[in-house]
């Protein structure tokens, strides 16, 4: 059981850097750190939502609208 909880948090980690990748790349050269730091904490709640947008994609849903149809 500890072995499958730790592959589903590794697993969860690794996406949230798979999502923050792109704007740490961006960023690391050219800003200062405050900066890197303000849009890489800009970025973390959609990299933490990331299993959500996944499984939206999968099963071909949008956005939930709150409006029952």
């Amino acid at each position: 059981m500890r072995l499958i909880i730790a592959l589903i948090v590794i697993v969860y980690l690794v996406g949230v850097g798979v999502v923050l990748a792109p704007t740490i790349q961006e960023k690391w050269n050219t800003a200062p750190a405050g900066e890197l730091a303000s849009n890489v904490a800009q970025a973390l709640p959609n990299a933490l939502a990331w299993p959500a947008k996944a499984y939206r994609g999968i099963v071909g849903r949008g956005a939930v609208t709150g409006s029952a149809t």
